[in-house]
């Protein structure tokens, strides 16, 4: 494990002004991996000290607004950005002694970019996925990576887990409830007066109270945080399985967004040995945002996928 280690990622254009993606450096230590450009904080994804999955714990706006909450007392295993499924039936999602965990095997920091190409590489970390009675289901290679879009004006991540079924099983499922899969807890702020937007233009069919799951290559959330109004939104890669997502989205009484793949009504068999990738973005801005600003960045993105 590296310590106190800083590596400047050097991001260039896509053949546009130099500027458009300003210098990254990620920092690892203690526990964590710090992603900044320039003065600008983008996220901490924290990996140590975890005893059940890491996860994205803060994520800012270009203006240093942070939009995550980690370990609220309703729900203690909400953690900021988070990835977790079901494996044959076992949550790897809830934090309870008959849960799975996701352990830390090794972190990867990123090589330096090549000069005059888009910014592709990002922090590789390696776990694997072992459930309540310590038998190994899955081996996860997540891609994390960020970066300020000057161009823009937004925060950029890439979150990718590609989940290879261990051999020797005799099966592994993908499975889970409706909300399971990459999903996000907002400040306590964006509880209220909060607005979704849907790339198909409605919200989707009902599953329970306001709990909601809506198909569509994007989904947004805009709110308030620290007293000023920001804008999120998650992306699906067309490349996903089962592709467009569910997007589940839920406002009373807090407020959430999760991709998901409909696991809770179709469970993903995996021959051991088979592997899987899921490709996600999300874009933060400061201030609110229609619609047409969200597509706008689904197409650029096409360009920026890992």
């Amino acid at each position: 494990m590296m310590s106190c280690t800083v590596l400047s990622v050097l991001l260039a254009a896509l053949g546009a002004a130099s500027d458009e993606f300003p210098p990254v450096s990620v920092t690892m230590e203690r526990g964590e991996v710090v992603f900044k450009s320039e003065w600008r904080v983008l996220l901490r994804y924290r990996h140590g000290n975890v005893p059940f999955k890491p996860y994205v714990q803060e994520l800012f706006t270009p203006a240093g607004t942070n939009i995550l909450r980690d370990a609220p007392e309703d729900h203690l295993h909400h953690h900021g950005l988070m990835f977790a499924v079901g494996v044959n039936g076992e949550s790897f999602w809830s934090e309870t002694p008959e849960c799975g965990r996701q352990m830390h095997l090794h972190l990867t920091p990123p090589p330096r970019a090549t000069k005059g190409a888009p910014p592709k590489q990002g922090v590789t970390h390696m776990l694997r996925w072992r459930t309540a009675k310590d038998v190994s289901v899955l081996e996860e290679r997540r891609l994390i990576r960020a970066m300020y879009d000057a161009e823009n004006n937004a925060t950029l991540v890439f979150w990718e887990s590609e989940l290879t079924a261990i051999e020797g099983l005799d099966e592994v499922v993908l499975t889970g409830s409706h909300y399971y899969g990459l999903g996000m807890r907002f400040v306590e702020s964006m509880d209220k007066d909060g607005a979704f937007l849907y790339a198909v233009g409605a919200p989707g069919e009902i599953v329970r109270g306001d709990e909601r799951l809506t198909p569509g290559p994007w989904c947004a959330y805009t709110g308030v945080a620290e007293g000023r109004r920001v804008t999120v939104a998650m992306f699906d890669h067309p490349d996903n399985p089962r592709y467009p997502a569910l997007w589940f989205t839920m406002q009373k009484p807090f407020a959430y967004l999760s991709a998901t793949r409909n696991l809770w009504k179709e469970p993903m068999p995996l021959t051991p040995g088979d592997t899987v990738r899921f490709r996600h973005a999300i874009a933060v801005w400061d201030g609110e945002k229609d619609a047409a600003t969200v597509a706008a960045m689904n197409e650029r993105l096409m360009a920026l996928w890992p």
